[in-house]
């Protein structure tokens, strides 16, 4: 049998200059690894550790933290883009400092240097279109391209999970997950907690228009609401971020750069995992191509894939877990049939547009030219301006109808518009030269499901996604409905006086057909694709309630693909939670 290669004491981790501890083994989880007839005869592993997590993502940094946290677990942490700190990839030392300032949000999600960049199958629902669909490949994944907004959910969705066999994950559960992660600038409460690495902040920009688009939702019925994720979701108010001095938090931030220290801990980027390998139905290691050599790596106890709802369905498909006759037809040998890539969700955007009047200053203007010098100045000397903006300033969380007992529509409202055409074709974001302001709807429980599946036995080649977006009869309903409800908002007084005239759909009053023509030709992910490897315990489940892959041993999936359904709102805060929980649940805290 092939003997274990692992790093020397004292040897340097060839990524992150820190040293990968062998002075203790670590717990074997009640196996001998080295007595096994593993990987091949000829094959030695050139890495070995307690638990390999495979994603440095959102969920993906915060397991090599918690897992980490005690010196006697060694981790191996594998992400196949590069390291997000700019002095430390020179290659790409513009994204990475783009990744920091928030506004570089909008150049970093198409730069295929820290972007999967991956593109859906075209989407009957949507004009045949194909969508963007951006994915961070870099330490901090999607959380470091992201815009940053902190939004959990409705606390019911948490108990809709339990409902669906989920034992574990109702509200009472998770929220002391969402604290236990959070650091709240404005102070702890009974939602909100202080001590934890993920810094959430008020922005430091506002704008008049805002205000007035809050004003504007009172008058109309919609309540003010300064905490979305507090007591209750419904209202309208600015977002929280995860910023902290006026720079992004993201997971490798808040997470990851601090535990890096550890000497259990080795973090390799440019790996790219290939397949993860078996004896019989247990799971003992990873390959990975890592700068174009392929190496493997053993796991003494647990095998994580955090890849997200994209690259993690994907990776388990190509390893012989998933549906059978998708794997054999690629020629893939079958190690479990599950409906791996199935399930999968994302919030669909329906933007509108106004023309400010002329003597109204918005952002399209102050983010360019002269105007954009001074702000750049006003960044590097107080972290403030411009350039500390998110993606979107104020939430709504609105009922399309009275009768509902919960929000089912969820805006994202910005005093600036982007160019439609080229964010509807290519998901750019582009500012325009005139005063402008965005309403952004969207159905927050959508029912339309679609898929992602591999097209060959090449890790290469991106996998095949069909988003299948508005295919439900009441996805199209609420999307219209969620049309109308920004007309509304921006017809009163409040926000109206400040109003040129519409850019989209024009001032007369479009049909329920017109309304949703547009947001088929128009509409855009909001990136939040989740679902694809289903928590649950039936024969549409691949995790059950501990994030196990069913029928497997040794294998969890942690990640935003194991939500059985999508949240009420953005999803990064509860992917974070997820990661929080899946490290307590393998540690067995609960």
């Amino acid at each position: 049998m092939a003997s274990v290669a692992r790093p020397r004491c004292g040897d340097n981790g060839p990524e992150n200059g820190q040293r990968f501890s062998c002075k203790k083994s670590g717990p074997r989880c009640g196996s001998n690894l080295e007595r096994r007839s593993v990987i091949s005869a000829d094959k030695e592993a050139d890495f070995e550790a307690d638990y390999i997590v495979v994603g440095a993502g959102s969920a993906g940094c915060v397991l090599a933290n918690r897992l980490s946290a005690d010196n006697r677990r060694r981790v191996l942490l594998l992400e196949a883009g590069g390291d997000d700190r700019p002095l430390h990839n020179v290659r790409q030392f513009l994204p990475n400092l783009l990744i920091r300032v928030p506004i570089g949000f909008g150049k970093t999600i198409h730069d295929p240097r820290v972007d999967w960049s991956f593109e859906t199958e075209p989407d009957p629902g949507t004009a045949g279109r194909r969508h963007s669909w951006p994915r961070g490949k870099v330490l901090g994944g999607s959380s470091a391209i992201n815009g940053m907004l902190y939004v959990r959910g409705h606390h019911a969705d948490f108990d809709l999970w339990r409902q669906l066999g989920c034992q574990g994950w109702a509200w009472d559960d998770v929220a002391p997950y969402f604290r236990r992660a959070e650091h709240q600038e404005r102070g702890k409460d009974a939602y909100h907690g202080i001590d934890g690495p993920l810094n959430v902040s008020d922005p430091t920009e506002r704008h008049f228009i805002s205000d007035a688009v809050i004003d504007a939702c009172e008058s109309l019925g919609i309540p003010r609401n300064p905490d979305i994720n507090g007591r209750t979701q419904e209202g309208a108010g600015y977002y929280q971020l995860t910023v902290r001095n006026g720079l992004r938090c993201s997971t490798a931030v808040a997470y990851l750069h601090p535990a890096m220290r550890r000497d259990n801990l080795a973090v390799l980027t440019e790996a790219q995992v290939t397949g993860i390998l078996f004896e019989g139905r247990r799971a003992i290691g990873v390959s990975f191509l890592h700068r174009g050599i392929l190496k493997v790596a053993r796991a003494g106890c647990e095998v994580i894939v955090a890849g997200g709802a994209i690259n993690s369905p994907q990776l388990l498909q190509l390893s012989g877990v998933g549906p059978g006759a998708l794997l054999k037809g690629n020629g893939v040998d079958v190690v479990a049939e599950l409906p791996v890539g199935e399930n999968l969700q994302d919030h669909y955007m329906t933007a509108v547009r106004y023309r400010l009047k002329p003597d109204v200053v918005s952002f399209n203007e102050i983010g360019r030219g002269a105007r954009l010098v001074g702000e750049i100045g006003k960044f590097l000397l107080s972290r403030r301006g411009f350039l500390s903006l998110s993606s979107a300033q104020i939430a709504i969380f609105a009922r399309s109808r009275a009768d509902l007992a919960v929000p089912d529509v969820q805006f994202h409202v910005l005093p600036a518009s982007v160019d439609a055409e080229k964010l509807a074709a290519h998901g750019k974001v582009e500012f325009e030269a005139k005063p402008g302001l965005t309403f952004a709807s969207t159905q927050l429980r959508p029912e339309s499901r679609g898929w992602v599946r591999v097209r060959s036995a090449d890790p290469r080649q991106p996998p095949a996604i069909f988003a299948n977006y508005l295919d439900d009869q009441l996805d199209q309903e609420i999307t219209v409905a969620g049309l109308k409800i920004g007309r509304k908002i921006a017809a009163e007084p409040a926000l109206s006086r400040y109003i040129n005239a519409a850019i989209d759909l024009g001032e007369s009053e479009p049909s329920d057909q017109e309304l949703l023509d547009y947001a088929r030709h128009i509409g855009t992910t909001v990136y939040h694709p989740v679902g694809t490897c289903r928590m649950g315990q039936g024969h549409d489940a691949v995790v059950d309630p501990r994030l196990r892959v069913h029928g497997l041993d040794g294998l969890r999936v942690i990640d935003a693909s194991i939500m059985p359904r999508l949240v009420s709102g953005n999803t990064n805060a509860a992917t974070i939670m997820i990661a929080e929980r899946g490290a307590d649940l393998i540690l067995g805290r609960v």
